[in-house]
């Protein structure tokens, strides 16, 4: 092949071989090459050393590695626990309260879903104590957060309380769910940590919720509220309300269930625990108002109308003993007092003498 001539501006000639070009083309690529990688090293080294930036490269290695539907779950879950954070902090800070929050609220749209009723809840067969403190708890909140209330009303406070017992975003008895959160500001259930409960119930009204709370624990379903979890008066906006499904209103509470499948029946899927336990009233938190109308130290009395008496209890009203199961065979009996002594002295006899007490010093 004959090199091409070119002539240069001097006049001069000179031959360039083809490949000439190529060699310097190759020449800037490795450049090229050679100077990203560079680049990509210092970047490396940079997001060593900088939190964000290296959270950043390992999402993206992630994403190019990870199976979609585990990146799907995750993301789900990780959603999940933001509302569920959300629900239980923001409670204490409305986003409206008042006349612009009954409009507000009105606003927001109803689920056009069916609703799906809960399963019925009938108590185990657990102790006395145990099931006295779940009807107690249960009479409670329904009590504070719906005496004036309906039977509907009340009925629809319990369920959401048994609703959120079978779900795994909450604890698994009774009063467990009722007091989550009852030590701080905020609580889940609010008569639990505002000082509401220094006020004496009127006992007819804390009759009706305690019959309410007893048919709600022996199977009765408020099927109108569905799988509610969360409820709210009317006068006030939570900032979570728009992120939940919004089910029903009865009275002046609005009522609704987690979006999604979490909402769903089937994620009702929590057993019953069993262990029901009131904490003591100075271990919650009572309100500022509370307790600022105590002085420091005083003890706040807490009056209440005692739970009705289960039929099974024997004992007398000033008997601070135990109580006769007569489930197990056991009939309350008063014994024959030549009987009591003879089995004494029959006792005393096998004993051996009566000791003499010694003469003490000085007397």
């Amino acid at each position: 092949m004959i090199p091409e001539l070119n002539i240069g501006r001097d006049g001069a000639t000179s031959a360039e071989a083809p490949w000439a070009d190529g060699q310097q083309s190759s020449s800037k690529n490795l450049k090229l090459v050679l100077l990203g990688l560079a680049l990509v090293a210092a970047a490396i080294l940079f997001a060593s050393s900088n939190d964000r930036l290296s959270r950043f490269f390992e999402g993206v290695v992630a994403s190019w590695t990870a199976d979609p539907v585990e990146t799907a779950k995750a993301a789900k879950k990780k959603a999940i626990a933001k509302l569920i954070t959300e629900t239980e902090t923001d409670s204490i800070v409305p986003a409206a309260e008042g006349a612009d929050a009954v409009a507000r609220n009105a606003l927001l749209p109803v689920s056009t879903l069916p609703v799906e009723a809960a399963r019925p809840f009938i108590m185990p067969t657990i102790s006395l104590a145990q099931s006295t403190n779940a009807q107690r708890c249960l009479t409670q909140a329904i009590y504070y957060e719906a005496a004036t209330e309906s039977d509907a009303g009340k009925a629809a406070v319990a369920q959401v309380i048994l609703n959120r017992m079978k779900h795994p975003a909450y604890p698994n008895t009774v009063c467990g769910v009722i007091y989550q959160g009852s030590s701080r500001p905020g609580c889940q259930f609010s008569f639990a940590c505002d000082g509401s409960m220094r006020r004496a119930p009127m006992p007819a009204l804390w009759r009706r919720s305690a019959e309410i709370a007893r048919a709600a624990l022996s199977g009765h379903v408020e099927v109108s509220v569905g799988m509610a979890t969360h409820y709210h008066a009317n006068y006030v906006l939570p900032r979570w309300a728009p992120k939940l499904t919004k089910i029903e209103q009865i009275g002046a509470h609005i009522f609704y269930r987690w979006p999604g499948s979490w909402g769903k029946p089937r994620a009702f899927s929590d057993a019953y625990a069993g262990a029901e336990f009131i904490p003591a009233f100075s271990q919650l938190y009572q309100g500022g108002a509370a307790l600022a109308e105590t002085s420091p130290g005083e003890a706040i009395a807490v009056e209440g109308v005692p739970p009705p008496r289960d039929p099974t209890d024997h004992r007398a009203d000033n008997d601070v003993g135990g109580r006769v199961d007569v489930t197990k065979g056991w009939v309350p009996n008063i014994p024959d007092p030549t009987q009591s002594k003879s089995r004494f002295d029959s006792l005393t006899s096998q004993q051996g003498p009566v000791a003499t007490p010694e003469p003490q010093p000085g007397k």
